[in-house]
């Protein structure tokens, strides 16, 4: 096994044969070993320099494995302690648990044992130092602002920046929870607008008969209900800009309504005839192909050439790499309110980094708000995370060494996740089949197969 995080160690025992034993080991596996005969040597090696972990025996001459154990903790707080030990002295081991070790093997052991236990300690650090660096990066980071390092998001965020400058409609595209409000919101924030009102209106959160008098306003008596005279998400945006969320969810009528808003830019409300002269930028959002709308003739064709300006489609966060760090670090900073945050084991991290998101940084979100609260300032381990992120319970303990069949871990993984993705677009089989990259009849019939209502 090589490890897949090379450490810096210091291997301490004044017997000559674990020692050599042990640092063989570490070295096979790519770490760099450093030996010391004694307590004595360790200290010295430690003040030297820093490193990654002391692998050190409890009973040693001149200076004992656990004095050695307080010293390196105020000489070197950053490096992580294993203590080996014969059986008579676990109680001293355990009390160093206590006081901060890493870990402790009982003597004698198997040199792999301790190889296992070295690459959970190097997952750790490698996760703690993509932290620290995410923490770094946003020091300062106001709330609500597009956080990202990746490729994909550097290229949008200058797209963003260049747009911004312009008068011009931009329809942003992308999953849902990909973050297409705070992509407009920076739209409006750098553009000449910035003094002027932003208004976002949801289209799908509004039935057909209130639609129109949201947008548009309406004078008292305009229609039942209307009890008095309401202005209008257009004429709230006068000079700024007005985002329309879900704007494939419009429906027919109050799309013929406004295309003609924003072919004039004159806004007549309910209930008058008297025309009002608007000048609002307009930015759209959809999660939905509105091509494909065009297509089956359930959203204009000139309404969308009017809205599609220039089209801005966000990343999911499964193209993002190497922004997850930043976005964790982000919400745990958040949710932690002030108190200390909880750390993440290793176990969490692969779990999260494996996990496709197909909620995008929404999902994320909530994991991590769930994960905080749950874990109560301690560190987040598995059985922090929702099931369908977390794995099987029995995923979580292979102590016992059981293995299913193949063919039953195979079609139980497929299971889980054709279920996972139904999920994620709310039972749509369709979008499931798309997502997946098979055709919607192979979809139903593993559905039938696997027992998937």
């Amino acid at each position: 096994m090589t490890a897949k995080v090379p450490l810096e160690i210091i291997v301490a025992d004044d017997e000559p044969t674990i020692r050599l034993t042990v640092s063989e080991t570490l070295r096979e596996q790519g770490h760099a070993v450093a030996e010391a005969k004694d307590g004595a040597m360790a200290l010295d090696l430690i003040r030297e320099r820093p490193f990654d972990l002391l692998v050190t025996d409890v009973r040693m001459p001149r200076i004992t494995g656990m004095e050695v154990f307080r010293k390196a903790r105020e000489e070197s707080p950053s490096t992580d302690v294993i203590l080996m030990t014969a059986f008579g002295a676990v109680e001293d081991a355990v009390e160093a648990l206590k006081m901060g070790a890493s870990d402790y093997l009982v003597k004698p052991f198997d040199p792999s044992e301790l190889a296992v236990r070295i690459e959970r300690i190097g997952e750790r650090r490698r996760l703690q130092h993509q932290l620290a660096s995410a923490r770094a990066e946003l020091v300062g980071a106001a709330r609500g602002e597009i956080i990202g390092r990746s490729r994909a998001m550097v290229r949008l965020l200058d797209m963003v920046d260049t747009i911004a400058q312009s008068d011009a409609p931009v329809l942003i595209t992308g999953e849902t929870g990909t973050g297409k409000e705070l992509v407009a919101r920076r739209i409006h924030a750098l553009s000449d607008r910035r003094d002027k009102p932003f208004v976002a209106v949801n289209c799908a959160a509004f039935p057909e008969t209130l639609l129109e008098a949201e947008l548009f306003g309406h004078e008292a008596g305009a229609f039942t209900g209307a009890v008095k005279r309401r202005e209008g998400r257009f004429s709230m945006a006068d000079g700024g800009t007005l985002m329309l969320d879900e704007v494939g969810e419009i429906p027919p009528t109050a799309q013929a309504k406004l295309l003609r808003v924003l072919q004039e830019g004159i806004v007549e409300p309910l209930g008058t005839d008297e025309p009002k002269k608007l000048d609002v930028r307009v930015l759209s959002a959809t999660h939905r192909d509105l091509e494909q709308l065009v297509g089956v003739g359930t959203f204009r064709e000139d309404l969308y050439y009017r809205l599609n300006g220039i089209d801005l489609n966000l990343p999911p966060l499964r193209e993002r790499e190497g922004d997850l760090p930043l976005l964790v670090e982000f919400y745990l900073e958040r949710f932690s309110a002030g108190r200390p945050m909880p750390e993440i084991s290793p176990e969490v991290w692969g779990a999260l980094s494996s996990h496709p998101f197909y909620g995008n940084v929404r999902e994320l979100e909530h994991v991590v708000q769930r994960a905080v609260v749950l874990s109560r300032g301690q560190t987040i381990g598995l059985e922090h995370l929702p099931a369908n992120i977390a794995g099987p319970k029995e995923s979580q303990d292979d102590s016992s060494g059981e293995l299913r069949p193949l063919s039953m871990a195979i079609k139980e993984f497929e299971r889980a996740y054709i279920e996972r993705a139904l999920r994620a677009v709310e039972g749509k089989k369709s979008r499931a089949a798309d997502m997946l990259g098979i055709s919607r009849k192979n979809l139903w019939e593993k559905c039938r197969a696997l027992g998937i209502v």
